[in-house]
C-alpha cells in the first residue's frame, strides 16, 4: 500500500489544553482504520508543523478521505505521498 505523510497543525481556536487534542488521537487512529488504512508513525514536531503522520492506504482517494477526517476534529493538514528511496534507484534506471 502506499505511504502518506501527514503534516497537522492545530487549530488553537479548538482546543483549550492540550488534554483536549491527546484525547482525539484514538478516534483519528479508529477512523483511519475504518477506512482500511494503519497509522505508521506519529510524531510532535518542532517547526512549521505540530505534528507529522505517516500512514498506508490503499488510494489517493483514501489518503484524500484521511486527509478529511483529520480536518474534521480541528486539526489543518497538507498530506504528500511518499516514495522509498530504494525506488529512487529502479525509477530513473528507466529514463
Amino acid at each position: 500500500m502506499p505511504t502518506y505523510i501527514a503534516q497537522i497543525n492545530v487549530n488553537e481556536d479548538e482546543f483549550q489544553n492540550s488534554q483536549e487534542l491527546v484525547a482525539i488521537w484514538g478516534t483519528i487512529r479508529e477512523d483511519i482504520e475504518r477506512l482500511g488504512g494503519e497509522i505508521l508513525q506519529t510524531y510532535a514536531v518542532l517547526g512549521g508543523y505540530d505534528f507529522h503522520l505517516a500512514f498506508e492506504v490503499e488510494s489517493g482517494e483514501v489518503a484524500f478521505q484521511v486527509s478529511q477526517t483529520i480536518e474534521r476534529h480541528g486539526l489543518d493538514t497538507e498530506t504528500m505521498r511518499t516514495l522509498p528511496v530504494e525506488r529512487i534507484g529502479e525509477l530513473v534506471d528507466d529514463i
